[in-house]
């Protein structure tokens, strides 16, 4: 009553892979292991734009102080792990 056509004679829906990919994910960002911050960044992000983000974060940089940077640790699509030595 009041519908056109069947759900029986219907295509099936198209799967489309650019669909299922996002566009932005939750960096999270660790001084000594030890998560500081969470930030929003394009999917696309490349290793180097993430350690910039980390490091030019205000509240990351407070923890991070004066202090000697040892490495930093990115793991793609998930976090960034700065290590820090006490100067």
């Amino acid at each position: 009553t009041g519908h056109t056509g069947s759900i029986h004679t219907t295509s099936w829906p198209i799967y489309d892979e650019e669909m299922t990919q996002d566009e932005t994910f939750t960096l999270v960002i660790q001084v000594n292991g030890k998560v500081r911050e969470r930030i929003e960044v394009p999917a696309t992000i490349s290793e180097n734009e993430a350690r910039s983000v980390a490091l030019d974060n205000p509240k990351v940089a407070s923890f991070v102080g004066d202090n000697t940077i040892q490495k930093i640790i990115y793991i793609p699509g998930r976090l960034v792990n700065i290590v820090v030595r006490n100067s």
